[in-house]
């Protein structure tokens, strides 16, 4: 009788220890929109990497990217109700949702290296963060994807302000889009998989891109020139459903703190390495590429920051101004 009761304790003690290890398992499933061979699939790579080591294999990130389980407009209200548990976001994504989340594309304003390292953790940050909890998201990571802007063009290199009279260009928000007003262009709103066709149409006369991405979209093939500059910074943001996050234990929390700053320290790398590598194939692929000078820079940033920095104050007039002082505090 002695035997059999301890046969049974001991069976008991191994089903409660089965379903103990199994509780202990963690999947986190991340929305987005790019593919495969987008260089943010190595930053998530790297995040889920980390946290599958720092948690002892007890966490297993599911990447479902290319937009295979939502759009990017259907990111944000998924993880807010729950429908998944975390996605990324263009920082400018947010439009009028979270105005703030533009001050990175006010053009010249924050694209020096060692400020973009010094962003996550930053007062400019957290604010961006206050404003997103607010909306039922938790911020993760800010996962930096570029500083260097492309303006692309078919007749005639966009070098000089009085270039752009007259052009046609891709626009990226309405509030970006006044640098593009300001030196006399005509910016266009539209997605990223249309520019190509509306470059090789006439639609469009010339592109606004990042650099990495007119090399992945192939604008050598429609474009004969382009022009790099640092002007816009932009993230990738990882973001969290604030219930599921809480309901995580202390030890999965902090892997998947840990991983998060991992991934951001290393984008910063990946992303400079992206763009120069971008840089030399758009030249062998038969694109004439000029590079801005730091004097070149500073009279496109004269002409063109200001008029969206005005916007930007009209659109988030209580934390802009806070916003904009922290980042140059940085």
């Amino acid at each position: 009788m002695r035997s059999l009761l301890t046969g049974v304790a001991v069976a008991a003690a191994m089903a409660l220890g089965a379903t103990a290890a199994q509780a202990q398992k963690l999947t986190m499933r991340i929305s987005h929109q790019v593919p495969p061979a987008h260089h943010l699939s190595k930053m998530l790579e790297i995040f889920a990497a980390e946290a599958k080591q720092r948690s002892n294999g007890q966490i297993d990130v599911q990447l479902l990217g290319a937009s295979s389980a939502f759009k990017p407009a259907e990111n944000h209200p998924a993880v807010a109700r729950g429908a998944i548990e975390a996605a990324l976001s263009v920082s400018f994504q947010w439009g009028n949702t979270i105005p703030e989340m533009s001050v990175v594309v006010i053009p010249y304003l924050f694209s020096e290296i060692e400020r973009i390292r010094k962003f996550p953790g930053s007062d400019a940050a957290k604010i961006l963060e206050r404003k997103l909890e607010e909306k039922g998201v938790k911020n993760l990571a800010w996962l930096y994807i570029t500083r260097q802007a492309i303006y692309t063009s078919g007749r005639k290199p966009l070098i000089a302000l009085q270039d752009f009279k007259g052009v046609k260009i891709r626009g990226l928000n309405p509030m970006a889009d006044e640098a593009l007003r300001a030196v006399g262009a005509a910016p266009s709103a539209m997605p990223g998989d249309e520019v190509y066709q509306a470059l090789q149409t006439g639609v469009l006369d010339a592109g606004m891109t990042d650099v990495s991405a007119a090399f992945s979209r192939k604008y050598y093939e429609v474009q004969k020139y382009g022009t790099v500059t640092p002007a816009l910074t932009v993230y990738f943001h990882l973001y969290v459903n604030p219930r599921w996050w809480s309901s995580l234990s202390p030890a999965h929390r902090a892997a998947l703190e840990a991983a998060a700053r991992k991934a951001e320290a290393e984008a910063v790398p990946i992303t400079e390495k992206t763009a120069e590598e971008a840089v030399l194939r758009l030249r062998e692929r038969g694109m004439v590429v000029h590079v801005h000078s730091a004097q070149e820079a500073a009279a496109w940033r004269n002409v063109m920051q200001k008029p969206v920095i005005d916007a930007f104050l009209k659109a988030a007039p209580q934390d802009g101004p806070k916003l904009i002082e922290a980042l140059n505090r940085l």
